[in-house]
């Protein structure tokens, strides 16, 4: 049974769609699996409307099908994504999508502006707004000559967890350095920072401010240990780790946890006990870890 297509698809539904329709052919979603509104929200994190126009689509297409009082299941021919037509993505629509796709290895080192507009249907003036906005947060730099390379990044999951390892050995480490000196005024700032991030609607807070946030009290502390070396090997990692951080922020956006853990290691710090901060900043890295 094949279901009407929303009449006019906001840019959303139609980015949404093709996210769903793209695991469908990874078999992220494989045939006869019930699709779940809520559940779709949950993993793409947006509401239940867009979802809704999303899978009206996707069933237009016939990659999925639909039952009353059944809802919807994935179609046993699913092989293929098909192409849905709609509305442009936004800029923030693009910029999300091509962090998704490079984190997921689908977007190569290097790309031009038509490679973008060809592969994401996007117009000119969307995409340069998007690519100076991937300029400005680091993720990518303007090549030579001709056209865009992503920033060195970690190449897969493998590299994200050796990251994690050498960082808890470095960063804990750090906090124990016999020249660990806590810059009082700098530390209670960043406390101040945390705590208002915390009181604000998830909303209003991006993936680029939060990381931003994230590396600086990594790196606060790492400038606290007095140890050159430490200090260059978390600002080395906190480089590394950004497009891999941003992709995640949209996946599975912890601020609020990882904020408050930070809050613990700043109050363990405040305390002068820096074996606690140590074990706090183990605990941390493990659990984000894990979240990845």
């Amino acid at each position: 049974m094949t279901t009407a297509a929303p009449a006019r698809p906001t840019p959303l539904q139609v980015d949404l769609a093709r996210h769903i329709a793209e695991d469908i052919v990874a078999r992220r979603h494989r045939p006869g699996d019930h699709l779940s509104e809520e559940a779709l929200a949950a993993a793409y994190e947006v509401s239940r409307t867009p979802v809704r126009g999303a899978l009206r689509l996707l069933a237009a297409k016939g990659l999925i099908t639909h039952r009353p009082n059944s809802g919807y299941t994935v179609a046993d021919n699913a092989a293929t994504a098909p192409a849905i037509e709609g509305a442009s993505p936004t800029q923030n629509e693009l910029y999300r999508r091509l962090i998704d796709d490079r984190a997921q290895r689908s977007l190569p080192d290097t790309f031009t502006e038509r490679d973008l507009r060809l592969r994401y249907d996007a117009p000119r003036s969307v995409l340069a707004k998007t690519l100076l906005q991937l300029s400005a947060d680091g993720l990518i730099e303007k090549r030579k000559g001709h056209g865009w390379q992503f920033a060195p990044s970690l190449e897969n999951a493998e590299a994200l967890g050796e990251s994690y390892r050498f960082r808890m050995a470095i960063e804990c480490a750090g906090l124990l350095e016999p020249s660990f000196r806590v810059d009082k005024p700098a530390l209670a700032r960043m406390r101040a920072a945390h705590e208002a991030l915390i009181q604000r609607d998830d909303a209003d807070i991006s993936a680029t401010e939060f990381f931003g946030l994230n590396a600086s009290f990594h790196e606060l502390l790492a400038r606290f240990s007095g140890n050159r070396y430490i200090l260059q090997a978390v600002q080395q990692q906190n480089q590394l780790r950004r497009l891999e951080e941003h992709a995640a922020f949209y996946r599975d956006a912890r601020f609020v946890n990882s904020s408050s853990e930070h809050l613990r290691i700043i109050e363990a710090l405040e305390a002068g006990d820096q074996e606690r901060a140590a074990q706090l900043m183990r605990h941390h890295l493990t659990t984000s870890l894990h979240a990845s």
